[in-house]
């Protein structure tokens, strides 16, 4: 029995533009809150916790940082550095659906946890931002991938108004960003795009 998604005629809420977008602020506020909580946290404790979570390239058990070192932060300008492109980027990403999200987020944290481990300097590395060239490499590609005109002006736009931030995936003399981290997360982005497009279609198959 097929299940029906509209209640009297209507759309559920959550199937219309206006309620993936509700959902899409909840879910991103959400995690954003949670960074800002632990980075709460993290201050009342001396920063104690970037030594223990943030990411050790090269080392055994560094690999496990991998799961933690987007969560935590240099400091609290560090957390707001990465606030409002997590929100704006994570959002629009929302707006196709929590799978493609989280899909997203998923890969940009592993892909920058994994070009970090490999090839990152000696510091311990900490930070979203990993996250945020994730999300802004996704959105920049996935029209092209899906050869979707809104999506590609979408792009556009994002370009023109963020595409700065792409020299951020540059290796650079300022030994306190990591360039790693930022590329890392853009390839993750966009092997996300690659494995979520939408396949083309033919001529639609009548069904028996």
């Amino acid at each position: 029995m097929m299940l029906d998604s509209t209640r009297n005629g209507r759309p559920r809420a959550g199937n219309t533009a206006a309620g993936r977008a509700r959902a899409g602020l909840l879910v991103v506020g959400s995690f954003v809150l949670l960074l800002y909580v632990i980075e709460f946290i993290n201050t009342l404790l001396f920063r104690s916790l970037n030594g223990t979570f943030g990411l050790r390239p090269r080392s055994l058990d560094g690999i496990l940082d991998i799961l933690t070192f987007p969560l935590l932060h240099a400091n609290l300008a560090h957390l707001f550095s990465n606030t409002l492109p997590l929100i704006i980027f994570g959002f629009l990403v929302l707006l196709s659906g929590r799978r493609v999200f989280f899909t997203t987020l998923a890969l940009s944290w592993l892909a920058s946890g994994v070009v970090v481990w490999l090839i990152g300097g000696f510091n311990i590395t900490v930070g979203a931002s990993g996250l945020v060239f994730g999300l802004f490499a996704f959105l920049l590609v996935r029209g092209f991938v899906n050869r979707n005109w809104w999506q590609i002006l979408l792009s556009v736009v994002l370009f023109l108004t963020y595409g700065g931030i792409l020299f951020g995936m540059l290796p650079t003399v300022a030994g306190f960003v990591s360039w790693q981290a930022h590329l890392g997360g853009a390839i993750g982005g966009v092997l996300s795009a690659l494995l979520l497009s939408v396949p083309r279609t033919g001529t639609p198959h009548t069904g028996r």
